[in-house]
């Protein structure tokens, strides 16, 4: 690990001496593009992160809403009553490196991070999201990846007691040398119980409570921000931490008891960085300093350097602003689950200062350290967009091998082995456009059963979670491909009857040094930005993973969304055919095949499809259809276009029987539209009149065939063999 030669400069003018060895590592940590975004954050002011909603937005360890409340009419109500408001946080992350280097450990701790980083804001973690990304299906590496990486989430999730409810799986030769881990989590809390990242009070305590400090994960920070090696899975393996999801869910329950008896004053994950990262930016946004005595922290290991104990990022961590007369029912709650508990130092005026064996090793201006990195003035060049040139297909054969591919297959091989229905709150369950959680009661109550004694207020919400990207895509247009991933997350809430209320972005790509990575980069977060402001939707928070680059290239510009929406009630129309109404397809084509799984199976490139002007308008009036009665089933049309989605939609009772006009509305993947069963066609036009076109696709059928007549060619598939051509991804992994 070193300094650069340009920021040591800045650090030896700002401290007048040169900074000693932990100083050194800490800057170099946190100023990395992984924690201090200095080629990214010159960007990020494009984002909205305001509304009436938001109480808590970017900055802190994740972003707070609020959350409408309804009665029993499906009215919303005044929350503000003396029952209080509900919260609910929303945070994303990625591990990108750590997964590539062991994929079991890399998963499993990112799960873990976002978890604390709930728990940091006071809130009980209730659902997580994971959008995962690696090279060819066909290649070996990438399955050995997928299966090390869903290993490690499952197991971490299922043992922390918190369901994995939604997300996305892709696959695209650019990920072959770094696979994305980005893992979102929901929480969930009262208002009198928040707590931030913001130190208080000079004075206060600063306690460590949760596993010993090793010297797992040294490094990580700068780990993240460095281009993958060739021998990254051997030479870089130290920089990945060890996850215990028994100890993280004993951690869970203590900071509930600590926050239930109003204990912490703020708190902060030890997560990029450690202890040194977490205890200097929480002082730092008090505008406060440390005293912090590194020989008290509980460690796992003998004679750790001053170095180690900052830069360890040890997992299952958490720093406390804790009042002094209230630091023994700390200890008390801390032995209670068997965690370990230090008092390193407190909240000091001036600067942040550590010392071991008596000495100062660290003594530097909080501020400057946690927000003092120069940010990057980079280059940047603008992609083109691809001409027409459509390739001559048979309807058959095109048909089997866009519904067939692995970015499209049936994802049920890795969302089986998650617990998605722990928690007794899962309304709608994965392989849906989106999951729907019900949140029964006002608060963090733990499970629905608690919160069903008739003594928790009720909510009446059911909050609706999608999260992705298509990186097919971001590859033909990072600007358009990034507008339509917001469009497809919004879309899906949509089609669930929910409103959009609030996004947490992750947003990856690789070197920025290089002009052309830099600029598709650039449109990646412009794209986001346009659309969600276009949908009225506030981004209260994200990630950005840079460097995603190795001796395999760049990976594609990747910008992973992660979406909730409100609703009344719980309930949510099916995806699947019911078998006993119209079809209807309702928005509007494109009208071109531009990052299209179609060409990328069949070959050739066109531009990428436009999309509607007015989609906030579209997406309102979805979600009304959705909660009408007379609807079956809504699907959202996006990945594989209709093909897929009739596809995703046919069971062994119910299929449909569709004639289109073209390929392209076959193949066409316009996000903001969907696929309607309904028994009054005539409302559902109602609805959409003046808003989006309403086309009849044909019939649902009872006989689970699907049967699909394409420009004078016609197919014919039983559920049988659609289940077939879905199963690509269980056939080679089980």
């Amino acid at each position: 690990m070193s300094l650069p030669d340009a920021d040591r400069e800045l650090v030896v003018a700002e401290l007048g001496r040169d900074p000693t060895p932990a100083e050194t590592v800490l800057f170099e940590n946190l100023w990395s593009e992984h924690c201090a975004y200095r080629s990214s954050r010159p960007l990020l002011s494009a984002f909205s992160s305001e509304g009436d909603q938001v109480v808590v937005g970017p900055g802190d360890d994740a972003a707070v809403v609020r959350l409408p409340t309804y009665d029993a009419d499906g009215n919303e109500v005044d929350s503000t009553d003396s029952a209080g408001e509900t919260y609910v946080t929303l945070g994303i992350e990625s591990h990108n490196h750590p997964s590539y280097v062991d994929p079991y450990d890399g998963a499993a701790t990112g799960v873990g991070g976002i978890v604390r980083d709930t728990l940091s804001m006071g809130a009980y973690p209730i659902a997580l999201a994971d959008s995962l990304y690696f090279g060819g299906f066909d290649r070996e590496h990438s399955r050995y990846l997928l299966e090390g990486v869903v290993e490690g989430i499952a197991d971490y999730g299922n043992a922390i007691g918190v369901p994995t409810v939604a997300g996305s799986v892709e696959f695209h030769d650019g990920y072959e040398g770094n696979p994305l881990v980005n893992v979102a989590c929901v929480g969930l809390l009262d208002e009198e119980r928040l707590v931030t990242a913001e130190a208080q009070s000079a004075g206060n305590k600063l306690v460590l409570v949760g596993n010993a400090t090793g010297r797992d994960g040294l490094g990580g920070a700068s780990f993240a921000s460095e281009d993958l090696a060739e021998d990254a899975e051997t030479e870089d393996r130290p920089a990945v931490q060890v996850g215990d999801p028994y100890s993280e869910k004993l951690l869970i329950e203590a900071n509930e008891e600590l926050v239930d008896e109003s204990l912490v004053e703020s708190a902060r994950d030890l997560g990029a960085a450690g202890l040194g990262g977490a205890s200097s930016e929480l002082v730092a946004k008090g505008g406060f300093g440390a005293d912090i005595d590194l020989d008290r922290v509980h460690q796992r290991e003998p004679n750790m350097s001053a170095l180690e104990i900052l830069l360890a990022e040890s997992q299952e961590r958490m720093c406390y602003e804790v009042r002094a007369e209230n630091l023994p029912r700390v200890t008390e709650i801390a032995e209670k689950y068997d965690l370990g508990c230090s008092v390193i130092g407190e909240v000091a005026e001036g600067n942040y200062v550590c010392t071991k064996d008596g000495e100062t090793v660290v003594d530097v201006p909080p501020e400057f350290l946690a927000e003092g990195a120069p940010m990057n003035d980079l280059d940047s060049v603008e992609p083109e967009q691809p001409d027409r040139d459509l390739p001559d297909a048979e309807l058959e054969e095109a048909f089997e091998a866009v519904v067939g591919s692995p970015s499209t297959a049936s994802k049920r091989w890795v969302y089986r082995q998650y617990d998605h229905e722990v928690g007794l709150r899962t309304a709608v369950r994965p392989g849906d456009d989106a999951a729907v959680m019900a949140i029964r009661e006002a608060g963090a109550a733990r499970s629905a059963a608690e919160s069903s004694n008739g003594d928790s207020r009720e909510t009446g919400a059911g909050l609706a979670i999608s999260s992705g990207a298509n990186p097919n895509w971001t590859t033909c247009a990072p600007y358009d491909g990034a507008r339509a991933v917001a469009l497809e997350n919004a879309t899906n809430l949509a089609a669930k009857g929910a409103t959009p209320l609030a996004a947490v972005d992750c947003l990856n790509g690789g070197n920025p040094e290089k002009p052309e990575v830099y600029g598709g980069f650039r449109g990646i977060v412009d794209g986001l930005a346009d659309m969600c402001r276009d949908l009225s939707v506030p981004v209260v928070g994200g990630n950005v993973s840079l460097y995603n680059d190795s001796v395999s290239g760049p990976i594609p510009p990747t910008p992973t969304l992660a979406a909730v929406g409100t609703k009344a009630g719980y309930d949510a129309p099916p995806a699947a055919f019911a078998g006993e109404g119209e079809l209807l397809l309702v928005g509007e084509s494109g009208g071109a095949l531009g990052g299209s799984e179609f060409l990328a199976r069949m070959g050739g490139s066109d531009a990428f499809p436009a999309l509607p002007e007015n989609a906030s308008e579209v997406l309102t009036a979805l979600a009304e259809v959705a909660d009408r009665e007379e609807t079956l089933a809504v699907h959202d049309v996006s990945h594989g276009g209709l093909a897929v989605s009739l596809a995703e939609m046919v069971t062994a009772e119910a299929g449909a029987d569709v004639t289109l006009g073209s390929l392209l509305t076959l193949f066409d993947e316009t996000p903001g539209r969907a696929v309607v069963e309904t028994t009054d066609a005539e409302a559902v036009r109602e609805a959409l009149d003046g808003v989006a076109p309403v086309t009849t696709l044909g019939a649902a059928t009872t006989d689970g065939t699907l049967s699909l007549s394409v420009a004078g060619e016609t197919v014919e598939y039983d559920a049988a063999a659609v289940s077939e051509l879905r199963g690509a991804l269980a056939r080679e992994l089980d």
